[in-house]
């Protein structure tokens, strides 16, 4: 039974107790609480300067809370301001800077507080700056001229924005200039050669700087490099000089190394915990120098350190303190080195140790509030109550400050208030709410009534019973109706009411009853658990030879539990069967008939149910067909004669004889141990040598009884195992390993499940196997905890805060001793639904069909758990064209990750939906946003449901129909179009009339007697005309005039007529013919050939300027030498790995100044109406985003 226990070491203890206890509660929803923040804007929020400023607060309580900001430590007047709006039911602000404001002007630091009669929380200090991106200066750039061999920098120096740019070098083609261990960009933007090469002679060096918030790139004025190769000097100089002068320039110089960057030979550097260090050393020399980075006094850290640049930056990520010293570059090449230290300081931001949170007491109880952080220098610690520094707060007889504890005592109703605690120094400061609340609440049990368990026996069972009360309600279980309370070791009771049941039986099944109790009541609640057999394969396939064009079955026979209802898969090679009527699946087998050579592989039966899976496997082998007369062919007889030699204590020799090899020689040997002090007569597998040997050389492990066996194998089979040797007992040793597969998981929210691949029997080298588990939190500075624990792999960690990471390592003893230090991996305590929905939901229709979904991405810290990616909940609710929607699916998409838009496909036109966003963790699903409605504008309809044609007369048809199944809108008429087909089927004028929308039926009138007509019909909405539906039909021939119509197609007079056309069409091909073979010339060729077109002009060599030619059938590509085409558009011909092939297709353009300006990722232009193929190139500003 989980009791809360009497601490009598002294009075701090048990408050520190309580306040534990209490920590683990979260107050229901319709409780009276003090505010709680959910969501906030970051500390240093950059807008982009284009769009609305949204400030995010949210906040919960009881009552709900009002909100209040202050700009630049004054109260903020919104009512105003009329930019200035709040989100209904939020304090959230939005300022509308789109029609005609500037962002600039709200520039500052804003803070929230949300007040209800229990307290007043307040956020974080939000710093709103908008991001900016300046043009480059104008300058002149002069070209580069230098010797072969010698250093070279290209400065980039790019204007200063907020936030810095990111900065890289491409040609004019957009393409990304190649470097390596010669060429390569620093950190500060320049471009350094280490010696140059005359492949470095180019006159497009440019360096373009991306500006992420405006979604800008800027560019810098080409650069031209010339290089001059020694062999051209030579030549130059002596075609001016005489034979008697003497000339030759200088042969190249191999040099040792310098440093371009960083200059001197020392330097510091001051970083901040927790962020990237990053330290360069950038060389010249020649040959090129390479860099070798090494730290003085000490280790580069393993597994945080990387190499970039071609080793010329060092990069160490998570820096702590620890990470300070002096780091040495060397850089070396044959003639010599150099080297570069720097001194490294880490300093650190406040960090937390211990955050306060939230106290819930009933009156007259005692607990504490503790903010402990960390820093360097250290961080100054001060209290707040509702927003006011304590010390000028009104006076409160239960409280007192102890540094950086606050201690509560007899609390009453009036003591509830949110206090705040600020840790700062000069790198930064943490800001935590957490409330006091006071109150006397009976318990109430937050688990569903009822609610069924199923597992599969001898595995562990967690029955859930969250609860709430205050004071804090004991928790007992009992099992039945009348059942006793459940204790001892059988069970495992958490302090958040669950209760485990490490290893459940079918005796397990049954009612389980949670009782929570306190002075003011009790409650319960009833769960099911329901324990079921697993699921086990009986009967398995087994290995089988099969010769080609053979059919062979594998069977696999299952025993379940009769209330689950199983289904079986059969697998090849791990994959999914091939698609091949020759594979036949039976119930309890499978079936290949014909069998070929690509049958050959495993197969795997694999049996799930809705709790379990199981599977087993078998290796078929496909032989070549018996010859006639037939040779036999068999598996090898078994070796025979093993003998141990050699025997030490880690190894040992073993030979054999071979048996015969039935006509198909050994292809190899595989030897098998037992330990027969473990696991008598199971044998396992040890090593296989080539057919050709009879001896090996074994390893052994300490205290194993060793046996081995011999097994041979040719292209047929396996022989059938040897004899065993004798046995052979090693000595027992310290484990050599540890476990593996140590992770750190949590099943609830405030535990920590370590778990671990126990060592196999003989991997203990000895008696007594135990494991040394050890976990302390991350980062926090806290001892190792450590348990020894023996027969188990799993061990439970409770109390812990929630989703926060630990430290975590499992070590492996013996008798003898333990096994080496073990490594330490990173897990983290359990998983709870997320705190907070999405907020600013948009809906942005794009189509009466598509809709694009946006919202903010919640804190990561409110996700407390992995964040998997959010949900979006839609439906319809009911069509505008229509009354009411008679049922509602909801349809659910689900974007992985940390995505913050989606697209909603497949909507139907001119409706109304609504739709809501969840966060989704390993635990499942936020809370959801609030429902918002939005409509899908209308579409063109469907076709009319029929067209019926009746009454025909001499000169009349009657036209109905039916409208539309799906109008997708409001119809403004219908459209008839019919024309007559003559007895050639030819057809003949269209005629169109227009139908109101609330007509049915439609007499024509005045129509030819005895003639077919051609009936198009469709509907329309303001949108458009829908789907056309057609009918024939034939109006009544008079019979009279049926007497005197004659055919004029059997009329003699006529096929003479057609006869003698043909033939002048005849002659008159051949004629033209005749002429063109004899190769004349036409007049109008004659002048192409004369006058070249005058718009078809190279690049004007005295202006520098394009001539204008355009060719809109042609495409071609631009004439080398040119940089863009004249409409300032690249063409993806141009290159195959042009910038056109990133992003999302948004055209750009460049400014008067040469810099490129547009939205790199933002929507794409429409394209023309008709044609396949624009009249514009894609803009390449994408491809320059997926270079950096």
């Amino acid at each position: 039974m989980m009791t809360k226990k009497t601490i009598s070491a002294s009075r701090a203890s048990l408050i520190l107790f309580l306040c534990r206890m209490i920590t683990a509660l979260e107050v229901p929803l319709d409780l009276s609480q003090p505010p709680t923040i959910t969501q906030q804007s970051p500390k240093d929020y950059i807008v982009d300067p284009r769009e609305n400023i949204v400030i995010q607060c949210e906040a919960k309580g009881k009552p709900p809370p009002s909100f209040s900001w202050t700009r630049n430590g004054t109260h903020f007047d919104i009512d105003k301001d009329a930019r200035v709006t709040v989100k209904p039911n939020s304090g959230t602000l939005v300022i509308n800077i789109m029609n005609g404001g500037k962002a600039e002007a709200y520039e500052g630091v804003y803070q929230c507080t949300a007040r209800n009669e229990r307290g007043a929380a307040i956020s974080n200090n939000i710093v709103i700056r908008p991001s900016r991106s300046p043009l480059w200066t104008k300058e002149k750039v002069e070209p580069k001229h230098v010797r072969e061999g010698d250093p070279l920098v290209l400065h980039c120096s790019p204007p200063v924005g907020l936030p810095p740019p990111i900065i890289f070098w491409m040609d004019n083609s957009f393409q990304r200039l190649p470097q390596n261990e010669r060429v390569s960009q620093g950190l500060n933007g320049d471009l350094y050669f280490s010696n140059v090469k005359p492949e470095d002679t180019r006159e497009d060096y440019i360096c373009y700087a991306r500006f992420n918030h405006t979604q800008t790139i800027q560019q810098k004025q080409p650069i031209s490099v010339k290089v001059f190769s020694m062999d051209s000097l030579n030549e130059t100089i002596s075609a001016n000089l005489s034979d008697t002068d003497f000339y030759g320039a200088k042969p190249l110089t191999e040099r040792r190394p310098t440093l371009l960057t960083p200059v001197g030979s020392t330097s510091n550097k001051v970083e901040l915990r927790g962020n990237v260090l990053l330290l360069e050393c950038i060389a010249e020399g020649l040959p090129t120098p390479v860099i070798r980075w090494i730290k003085e006094g000490g280790e580069l850290p393993i597994n945080r350190t990387f190499f970039e640049n071609f080793k010329k930056t060092l990069k160490i990520v998570e820096v702590s303190e620890a990470d300070s010293g002096k780091y040495k570059c060397v850089a070396r090449n044959p003639l010599g080195s150099t080297h570069h230290t720097i001194t490294v300081t880490v300093k650190a931001a406040p960090y937390w140790i211990t955050a306060p949170r939230n106290l819930v007491l009933s009156p007259g109880e005692d607990g504490t509030l503790i903010c402990r952080a960390n820093g360097n220098p250290k961080p100054n610690i001060s209290w707040l109550t509702n927003g006011v520094p304590i010390a000028i707060a009104p006076e409160d007889p239960s409280r007192k400050v102890d540094g950086d504890t606050i201690i509560f005592s007899d609390v009453q109703e009036r003591s509830s208030a949110v206090y705040q605690c600020n840790a700062s120094n000069e790198y930064g400061y943490l800001l935590a709410n957490a409330f006091v609340n006071v109150l006397a609440e009976p318990p109430r049990i937050l688990t569903p009534a009822n609610k069924l368990y199923q597992i599969i026996a001898n595995n562990p069972a967690l029955l859930d019973c969250a609860f709430f009360g205050s004071p804090v309600p004991e928790i007992e279980w009992f099992k039945g109706v009348k059942g006793s309370i459940l204790h001892g070791d059988l069970y495992v009771f958490h302090d958040n009411g669950t209760l485990e049941i490490p290893v459940a039986q079918k005796d397990s099944t049954g009612t389980y009853t949670c009782v929570a109790r306190n002075k003011l009541g009790k409650v319960q609640n009833e769960v099911h658990l329901e324990v079921k057999d697993p699921t086990m394969i009986i009967k398995q396939p087994e290995y089988k030879i099969i010769q080609k064009g053979g059919q062979v079955s594998f069977e696999c026979t299952i025993k379940h539990d009769r209330t689950l209802m199983p289904t079986i898969t059969w697998l090849k090679d791990n994959g999914e069967l091939p698609v091949d009527e020759r594979f036949i699946i039976h119930k309890d087998s499978l079936a290949i008939m014909n069998v070929t050579d690509k049958d050959d592989g495993t197969y795997t039966c694999v049996a799930n149910t809705t709790l379990d899976s199981v599977s087993a496997s078998a290796v078929l082998t496909v032989v070549a067909a018996t010859p006639t007369p037939a040779i036999i062919y068999d598996r090898p007889d078994p070796p025979f004669d093993l003998e141990l030699t050699d025997q030490l204590e880690r190894s040992i020799q073993l030979s054999w004889i071979p048996g015969y090899d039935n006509n198909s020689p050994i292809t190899n040997f595989v030897i098998e141990y037992e330990d027969g002090m473990r696991e008598p007569g199971v044998w396992h597998y040890q090593t296989e040598v080539h057919g050709t040997q009879t001896t090996v050389q074994l390893k052994l492990s300490p205290y194993v009884n060793y046996s081995f066996r011999v097994i041979a194998v040719n292209e047929i089979g396996r022989s059938q195992p040897s004899e065993a040797s004798e046995q052979y007992l090693t000595k027992a040793a310290k484990p050599d390993e540890n476990p593996s597969g140590v992770q750190g998981i949590g099943s609830e929210p405030d535990n920590l499940v370590i778990i671990w691949e126990p060592l196999k029997g003989f991997q203990s080298n000895g008696p007594g196997l135990q494991y040394k588990v050890s976990w302390r939190q991350k980062d926090v500075g806290d001892e190792w905890t450590s348990v020894i624990v023996a027969n188990v792999s799993k061990y439970i960690v409770s109390g812990t805060p929630t989703f926060v990471p630990y430290e975590i390592k499992v070590q492996a003893l013996n008798d003898l001793g333990y096994a080496p230090e073990p490594a330490e991996v990173i897990g983290h305590s359990g998983e709870d639904l997320p705190m907070v929905a999405p907020g600013n939901v948009q809906v942005h229709i794009v189509n009466s069909t598509l809709a694009k979904v946006h919202w903010d991405p919640v804190p990561l810290k409110t996700v407390r758990g992995h964040l998997q990616g959010y949900r979006i909940y839609y439906w319809k609710v009911q069509s505008l064209s229509k009354r009411r929607q008679r049922h509602v699916e909801k349809k659910i998409l689900t974007f992985s990750g940390n995505k913050t838009h989606g697209m909603l496909p497949g909507l139907e036109p001119y409706s109304s939906y609504k739709l809501n966003v969840r966060v989704v963790n390993g635990k499942g699903e936020g809370p959801a946003s609030p429902d918002k409605l939005f409509k899908t504008p209308e579409g063109v309809p469907s076709s009319p449901s029929f067209l019926k044609i009746s009454n025909p007369t001499l000169d009349s048809l009657t036209l109905e129909w039916g409208p539309p199944t799906h109008p997708n809108g409001v119809l403004i008429a219908y459209t008839l179009k019919f024309q007559p087909i003559n007895s050639t089927h030819e057809l003949g004028p269209l005629i169109e009339i227009r139908i109101p929308a609330n007509e049915t039926s439609l007499i024509l009138s005045n129509l030819n007697y005895s003639t077919r007509y051609k009936f198009y019909f469709y509907a329309q909405t303001s949108v458009g005309s829908g789907s056309q539906i057609t009918e024939e039909a034939v109006t009544i021939m008079d019979e009279a005039m049926a007497s005197r119509q004659v055919d004029i197609a059997t009329q003699g007079w006529f096929i003479g007529l057609m006869c003698a056309v043909a033939l002048l069409i005849l002659i008159l091909l051949i004629v033209c013919f005749i002429r063109r073979n004899k190769g004349g010339k036409y007049p109008v060729k004659e002048k192409e050939d004369a006058h070249a077109d005058p718009e078809i002009q190279p690049m004007k060599e005295d202006d520098g300027t394009f001539g204008e030619y355009s060719d809109a059938e042609d495409h071609k590509p631009l004439k080398k030498g040119s940089r863009t085409p004249s409409d300032r558009t690249v063409k993806k011909e141009d290159s195959d790995d042009s910038l056109v092939d990133y992003g999302e297709g948004v055209n750009g353009q460049f400014n008067e100044d040469g810099s490129f300006i547009g939205q790199y990722s933002g929507k794409k232009e429409k394209e023309p109406a008709e044609g396949n193929e624009s009249s514009e190139a894609p803009s390449p500003v994408n491809a320059m985003n997926s270079f950096v």
